[in-house]
């Protein structure tokens, strides 16, 4: 009888210590969350309601960021189907803008850094571009859609608040049509003045004319596209109010 006891205790720890060797090894084979997941979960913990980013958090702790950029660098575009291609370059840009940022951090202006758009070189699925190569030859250029200027942020207050989430390929067409509603409906972005029947819009319909117009539709009559029921009379006059380069910065 002791020799069947200890028989059974001796089968009962082996098959508890096997367990205890097995959960690890589980554990380790489970997926990481895919980019854009990990994207929106970075979003959400280190930018605002008010689309303000926490760059002192994030220079602070690295780690996170770092993981997104090298994903980003190692992207198979190629290899994605176009809504794919066209939300990771969304995606990737913005990260890009913050680990730019990050990157040189504290500052007061993307617009002091010398080449921060037109020179410095990011890593972007293979690639070495500049920023503002990135937004025309994979983004403005192949899809000739109007609204990514409205999901791009530059790093400046004067940009359209940046979206707490990552853009995803299956919904990208419905976040695009809300983020330009939020963005243009946004009485700091859209500034109407009904008593002097006057209307300020942001300069980059003015830099980004000829996108806008290539889509049938300029300025105000663009913005009434997405602005539900609150639409800007066509008698108002139209100018541009200065475009505020101060960095988003979440204090």
């Amino acid at each position: 009888m002791m020799v069947l006891n200890f028989s059974r205790r001796l089968i009962t720890g082996l098959a508890v210590a096997a367990g205890l060797f097995l959960i690890p090894a589980a554990a380790a084979t489970a997926a990481p969350p895919t980019l854009p997941a990990a994207t929106s979960a970075f979003l959400a913990k280190f930018v605002d309601a008010d689309g303000n980013v926490n760059y002192g958090a994030i220079k602070r702790n690295p780690l996170e960021l770092q993981g997104l950029l090298k994903r980003v660098a190692s992207y198979d575009a190629a290899a994605a189907q176009p809504d794919d291609r066209k939300a990771f370059y969304l995606n990737a840009y913005n990260l890009l803008v913050i680990g730019e940022v990050v990157a040189r951090f504290p500052l007061e202006s993307v617009e002091k850094v010398p080449g921060f758009f037109d020179k410095n070189l990011v890593s972007v699925a293979g690639e070495k571009l500049t920023l503002n190569d990135l937004e025309a030859k994979k983004l403005r250029e192949p899809y000739n859609d109007p609204r990514v200027h409205f999901a791009l942020v530059c790093g400046a207050k004067g940009c359209p608040k940046l979206n707490r989430a990552a853009y995803l390929p299956n919904s990208l067409d419905t976040q695009l049509t809300i983020q330009a509603q939020k963005v243009l409906q946004d009485p700091t972005f859209i500034r109407v003045d009904d008593k002097s029947r006057k209307v300020l819009i942001s300069q980059i319909f003015k830099w980004y004319e000829a996108d806008f117009k290539a889509s049938g539709k300029t300025g105000v009559a663009y913005v009434n596209q997405f602005r539900e029921g609150k639409t800007i009379p066509a008698t108002y006059t139209v100018d541009y109010y200065p475009y505020d380069w101060s960095l988003n910065n979440r204090k």
